[in-house]
């Protein structure tokens, strides 16, 4: 019997602190930096984002999102056999984020790993989850996206600043003889490296270089939106699918101009694609699982249903995955 993967449970998770883009113009006023609502809401159509006490790491997100959706699934933390833990921001330098979350949630012995892909690392761990499956080394893999980018962010650049928040989303993805994820395309270019980075590492007990996050907008912006559309077609049609099959366009929620192009691109309306931009801000790996789950969980998009997930991140890395939920 072949084997396929499918998506049977979906979690997220946002820490409580919530700050209005008036609530993060008001803390940048004290030390100099000018903004406002208008002015983000213009340039990302992002209204809000969530931010994690200092006490707080990836996998503390993480954990939350993976009961849920562990719940959702009616799946047991020790029936789980693989745990891919999507982060730009790790709890520690090493072990892994995974092998954290994996005690936290009792489901010791299975592999656990990390996948450093930035904003597409969700897109990268559930492709990898589900060749996992399909070739018999996996039956249920718990797949999530955490970051807490607040920490990482220069609140003296307004530019970057106002972009990004925190939260972890998850899926429990388990063996089927039914298909569920049907293709996938995956990519990367390095030398793109410089466009959207962290240029910073820990030498000697030391900080080296400069651990705050950097980017180039507008190169950035202008090489999104031409990979998200590639890896979208390319994904398409190894299923043997078109655009006009999609019942629901679920991007990377970094920016809703990108958005808004990808499905223009596509010949998409608005009314097709799951924003969540908006109020959560750019969550990087985080983003798609998280923006899956709020649409799962008010009823949007329903089983059965034809999902074409796609990111883009710092590396530069993108692909896309279509599954039938």
């Amino acid at each position: 019997m072949k084997l396929y993967s499918r998506i049977t449970g979906t979690g997220s998770y946002l820490p409580p602190r919530r700050l209005s883009n008036a609530d993060l113009a008001a803390e940048l006023a004290t030390q100099g930096i000018e903004t406002s609502d208008d002015w983000i809401v213009e340039r990302t159509g992002i209204r809000a984002r969530h931010f994690a006490a200092p006490e707080v790491c990836s996998s503390d997100l993480g954990i939350e999102a993976a009961r849920r959706a562990l719940q959702a699934a009616g799946v047991r933390a020790q029936d789980i056999d693989l745990i891919i833990v999507a982060t730009s921001t790790p709890d520690m330098v090493f072990p892994s984020t995974a092998c954290i979350l994996q005690d936290k949630l009792g489901a010791n012995g299975c592999p656990a790993f990390d996948v450093q892909a930035v904003c597409s690392g969700f897109i990268y761990a559930l492709s990898i989850a589900d060749a996992m499956i399909k070739t018999g080394a996996a039956s249920k893999a718990l797949v999530i996206g955490a970051e807490v980018f607040s920490r990482i962010l220069n609140f003296k650049d307004r530019t970057t600043c106002v972009l990004f928040g925190d939260g972890a989303g998850a899926v429990v993805l388990e063996a089927s003889d039914t298909p569920g994820i049907l293709a996938s395309d995956l990519h990367a270019d390095g030398k793109h490296v410089g466009i959207l980075c962290v240029p910073g590492h820990v030498s000697g007990g030391q900080v080296s270089g400069k651990p705050l996050l950097q980017m180039d907008g507008q190169a950035v912006f202008k090489l999104a939106v031409g990979v998200l559309d590639e890896a979208a077609r390319a994904t398409l049609a190894k299923a043997g699918k078109t655009a006009a099959d999609i019942d629901w366009l679920i991007p990377h929620q970094a920016n809703l101009r990108i958005m808004q192009s990808s499905a223009r691109k596509l010949k998409l309306s608005m009314d097709k694609v799951i924003v969540t931009v908006d109020q959560h801000g750019n969550t990087s790996a985080a983003s798609i699982p998280l923006a899956l789950d709020s649409a799962v969980r008010s009823g949007k998009v329903k089983p059965g249903e034809l999902l074409l997930l796609e990111g883009v991140g710092g590396g530069f890395t993108w692909g896309a995955v279509l599954l039938n939920l």
